[in-house]
């Protein structure tokens, strides 16, 4: 077994260090500086075993270049089996591809809502454009965008973003695509023509998780695996959300984490640390627990609210005794609660620390996902985002009910429309009948 090997600059005592109340987390970050948006602070650690784990952070993005109204942050994790080529590709063409799917010059409030579909297409073309270069590699990804208070998740595969509030409220933003998991995802695969099993020893006992076959993928979505067969998709599932005014923390981390432990325990684990302390704590909680077994990552991102904005008792003067306890119960001692918790909760607080929900979509089917084609692009694949010149062929292509009516639907250029009719099992040969 290879020698584990950390890759952060963090290098001090692995002893946990004394809590820090959040008031006081956040007054030192806003003493650094100056401005009227949400703060973004993040670090990630990892302890590799193979080296197939690879993190994204750009937390300076432009929307617009120059223009710093449009700025966003993005953040991913990307864990690779089968090689690292894939979570290397990923990391470099994923967020280029989905940015490639935003229309130009639209406004905030537009490119938040055009944000899940483009997501879509991005990861598509990502796998698209990978799976041309002839490679088996495979790789989860999570990907992260931040706007403001408003946080997007995309994700296929099993490593897994959680979010927590400074009131204690936790809320999972992703899904896991694993096989053992996630019964619907059984079913789609089933569907596509793909199987589903075991793998069987001598006398036909069955052991380990399920598999996908050909191929004995434990996941039903990544990006890559052409050796796989299509009916592992590249559509991630998509939640989108808005941070109360307090802000929140994302923890988010391969599956050697969510091997070892659970989610409302990797946030109590890191409660009053830096995000620096916070994902070197995660990990290293999670290797006594299990073992170096596989690549484990954890990127921890703090959204900060400046000082105007931080309420419910979290002045950053400073508190009375009796305040300061309210203060600290904020972030290190108040129990965590689910989003399914909301209904106790009065509308007063969810507008200021409950996470509202805006958007959630998981369908494997792109009809669903994909936006409808515009009068004045009728023709740019929704997917590759190439312009096609109009002709019967593509027309055809895209479905007869399409010939009728051009505007209805994604519009998908022929190798697109290949690639989502490969993925829904539409392309399959006929299984040959049984012998009787």
């Amino acid at each position: 077994m290879s020698a584990a090997t950390a890759i952060s600059p963090d290098s001090g005592p692995i002893g946990r260090p004394p809590l820090v109340p959040l008031a006081t987390l956040i007054g030192r970050e806003l003493r650094e500086e100056n401005s009227d948006s949400p703060i973004v602070k993040y670090e990630y650690y990892n302890y590799a075993k193979r080296g197939e784990d690879l993190v994204l952070s750009k937390p300076d993005c432009l929307r617009v270049p120059n223009d710093p109204s449009t700025s966003f942050s993005v953040f991913g994790v990307f864990d690779g089996h089968n090689g690292v080529s894939a979570a290397v590709y990923s990391k470099e063409h994923l967020l280029d591809d989905v940015m490639s799917a935003v229309p130009e010059g639209i406004s905030r409030d537009e490119w938040l809502q055009t944000l899940p579909s483009a997501l879509v297409a991005g990861f598509v073309k990502c796998d698209i454009d990978f799976q041309r270069r002839g490679e088996v590699s495979g790789t989860t990804a999570t990907l992260v965008v931040i706007d403001g208070l408003t946080v997007t998740v995309a994700s296929v595969g099993d490593s897994r973003c959680i979010l927590v509030t400074p009131g204690g409220e936790l809320s999972l933003l992703t899904v896991d695509h694993r096989l053992d998991d996630n019964e619907d995802e059984v079913n789609r695969v089933r569907a596509s023509g793909g199987e589903v099993g075991r793998l069987n020893i001598c006398g036909g006992q069955e052991v380990g998780p399920l598999r996908c076959w050909p191929g004995g993928l434990c996941l039903s979505r990544s990006i890559g695996d052409m050796d796989v067969g299509e009916f592992i998709v590249p559509v991630p599932h998509v939640k989108q959300v808005k941070l109360p005014n307090t802000g929140g923390r994302l923890i988010i981390a391969s599956d050697g984490i969510w091997d070892a432990m659970k989610n409302d325990v990797a946030v109590k684990s890191c409660r009053g640390l830096f995000t620096k302390e916070a994902a070197r704590t995660i990990v290293k909680n999670a290797l006594r627990t299990s073992g170096l077994k596989d690549d484990t990552t954890c990127l921890v991102v703090d959204v900060i609210t400046t000082i105007r904005n931080v309420t419910a008792g979290a002045e950053l003067s400073l508190p009375s005794p009796k305040k300061s306890q309210k203060l600290k119960a904020l972030f290190l001692g108040k129990k965590s609660h689910t989003m399914s918790d909301e209904g106790k909760a009065g509308r007063s607080s969810r507008s200021v620390g409950s996470i509202e929900e805006l958007f959630e979509e998981g369908s494997a089917m792109l009809e669903k996902r994909l936006p409808s084609r515009a009068s004045s692009d009728a023709f740019r694949c929704a997917i590759c985002q190439l312009q096609q010149s109009p002709s019967e062929d593509l027309l055809m292509d895209n479905g007869p009910e399409r010939s009728q009516n051009k505007l209805e639907g994604p519009f998908l250029c022929t190798d697109c429309r290949k690639k989502k009719d490969a993925m829904e099992g539409k392309n399959r040969p006929p299984k040959p009948p049984k012998n009787r």
